[in-house]
């Protein structure tokens, strides 16, 4: 486990939910490092994503095969623009796939290697979702203990669990696609505001994801993971690690784990973390850590325009 010290800002990295068609394209254009990390993830993977990022088609885009290889690119893309105006950062955490940018943020990754293994990961998660057919939903309105009793109550009707603890008031479920309609039911009779099916192509974060799971493990293993040059809050774990073992074997768990991203963003606010930068498409983790920390400071980056402005929010704050 790493030791935080010095700077109190982290940089936090999204998951797949946070794509869109045009994102990375104005960083690339303005950005010169932004924009030959675009030049090397199309080199290294044989096609041109870049493409797929700036103009979609968005029916692409949202393959799991894709989505996940381009949120790497974007969000790494984002790292690397904030590095080059001097923002820096004591830590970092990603959600789901954005722990992959967060690594490669760190030091851990490679930049190619990264991708590789994002790339294989979702190709074995898809597979996963091939042969495992289940599905996802946000439960809103109800805690993360109400929505363990749910799960609870519902597994009866099959495999389903809680995957993603967003914040205090949201819960993502996966599973079984009759487990999770069960469990949707429940929480609306438990006083639940909503229940929002997710367009997802399958049960992610759950045991359907197991033969995932055990095919990345054996990948990983093939895989150049340095200890990281700053802690980096893993989604299994929700503490800090360093460690390049911890690091490969968190990766693997992550699969079939849930994402704690609660528990993550309160462990880096008890270390001493005030502020937060998001690093990539969107600012849907601005929006969860706020509902988590409402003190913290966040401000997201995935533009030139929003680069400029989270550099002089970072000298007024002094961050640095």
């Amino acid at each position: 486990m790493g030791v935080l010290r010095g700077k109190k800002l982290a940089f936090v990295f999204p998951g797949q939910g946070s794509q869109c068609v045009g994102m990375g394209r104005d960083l690339s254009e303005n950005v010169t490092v932004a924009g030959e990390l675009f030049e090397r993830a199309d080199s290294e993977l044989g096609f041109v994503l870049s493409e797929l990022c700036f103009n979609g088609p968005e029916e692409e885009l949202k393959q799991t095969v894709n989505t996940q290889p381009a949120l790497y690119v974007v969000s790494a893309a984002a790292f690397e623009a904030a590095a080059s105006v001097g923002l820096a950062a004591c830590c970092a955490a990603g959600h789901s796939v954005g722990e992959y940018a967060a690594l490669y943020s760190a030091g851990a990754l490679e930049f190619e290697e990264g991708l590789r293994i994002v790339r294989r990961r979702a190709e074995l998660m898809q597979e996963a979702s091939e042969r495992f057919p289940g599905t996802m939903a946000a439960i809103l309105g109800l805690s993360p203990e109400e929505v363990s009793d749910v799960v609870s109550k519902a597994s009866n009707s099959g495999v389903v669990v809680a995957a993603n603890f967003n914040s205090p008031v949201q819960t993502v479920i996966s599973g079984e696609a009759k487990a999770v309609e069960q469990a949707s039911a429940i929480a609306l009779e438990m006083g639940a505001k909503r229940v929002v099916p997710l367009n997802v192509s399958g049960a992610f974060h759950s045991p359907l994801m197991q033969s995932a799971a055990d095919a990345l493990a054996a990948e990983l293993d093939n895989v150049e993971v340095t200890a990281a040059a700053v802690p980096v809050v893993a989604n299994f774990t929700a503490d800090f690690e360093t460690e390049a073992t911890d690091i490969k074997t968190n990766l693997a768990r992550q699969i079939t784990g849930s994402v704690r991203w609660v528990e993550s963003v309160r462990r880096m606010t008890d270390a001493g973390v005030e502020a937060f930068v998001e690093l990539g498409p969107g600012n849907v983790l601005a929006g969860l850590i706020k509902r988590i920390v409402p003190e913290a400071e966040v401000v997201s980056i995935g533009d030139s325009a929003s680069l400029e402005a989270a550099l002089s929010w970072y000298r007024a704050a002094r961050c640095e």
